[in-house]
């Protein structure tokens, strides 16, 4: 009821994001790419032992996990990967971060958003990492480096480069989002994008959220309902947008 669409919209920037991006309906050959992707691994029944160093995880009991069941219920949604997809494509991102490789489902889509694009990715999970490797070798992308280790531990060598997009999903927990947000900040130039997954994953990852966008070196918000995007346009007042997608 509190959100809006493209009409309700002053700033040219958001409305022109709106428009062109997220409601894009254009059947993109790179959907289909991204389909193929998701279905090499949800027909994989290879057990991986996992170690969650986030919040852990509300499908999975044990420790010890299918590839196929994580990727039927885990990570990036169909319609999550095409927005990123067309996010990158939009903006024609060049270095990426993402915190949270998992099965790399959204790193492929932003991968296909810029073939061109540098993109590094997280993943506190060595089993996952590993196994996130080979299936990216396997499908021949480059330009992708997976990293692994705890999030905290691997972004300070990180904080002297510049990103434009970075998608934080990995860790649902208030106080570490908030710190890699405050640790990563320095890499934001004024056209940087900021992308928070599960903003309303607990109540204390709306909180964070609210302080995220709140900061005052942060100016347009938008909210999604499932993630929380944030830009650093100087030359724009601050204001915040929810938008239906």
């Amino acid at each position: 009821m509190r959100s809006t669409n493209q009409h309700g919209v002053h700033s040219p920037f958001v409305y022109n994001l709106i428009t062109a991006c997220f409601y894009d309906k254009t059947n993109y050959n790179s959907y289909r790419l991204i389909s193929t992707f998701r279905k090499h691994l949800k027909t994989n029944k290879q057990a991986l032992e996992v170690k969650d160093l986030g919040s852990g995880s509300r499908v999975f009991n044990s420790n010890k996990r299918s590839v196929s069941k994580m990727a039927k219920n885990v990570g990036s949604t169909q319609k999550e990967t095409k927005l990123l997809y067309r996010l990158v494509n939009y903006f024609q991102s060049q270095t990426i971060l993402e915190l949270g490789t998992s099965l790399g489902i959204a790193t492929h889509a932003l991968h296909l958003g810029n073939l061109e694009a540098k993109i590094t990715t997280i993943e506190g999970c060595t089993n996952i990492s590993n196994f996130t490797k080979g299936t990216f070798k396997q499908f021949n992308l480059k330009n992708i480096e997976i990293l692994t280790g705890d999030f905290k531990d691997i972004i300070k060598p990180l904080t002297s480069n510049n990103y434009d997009l970075i998608y934080f999903d990995g860790n649902h927990q208030k106080q570490a989002t908030i710190d890699y947000f405050k640790t990563l900040l320095p890499t934001a130039t004024n056209d940087s994008v900021f992308i928070f997954d599960d903003i309303y994953w607990s109540k204390d990852m709306t909180e964070a959220w609210n302080i995220i966008k709140n900061h005052p070196q942060v100016t347009v918000t938008i909210d999604t309902f499932f993630w929380g995007i944030i830009f650093f346009r100087k030359e724009q007042a601050k204001e915040h947008f929810t938008i239906r997608i």
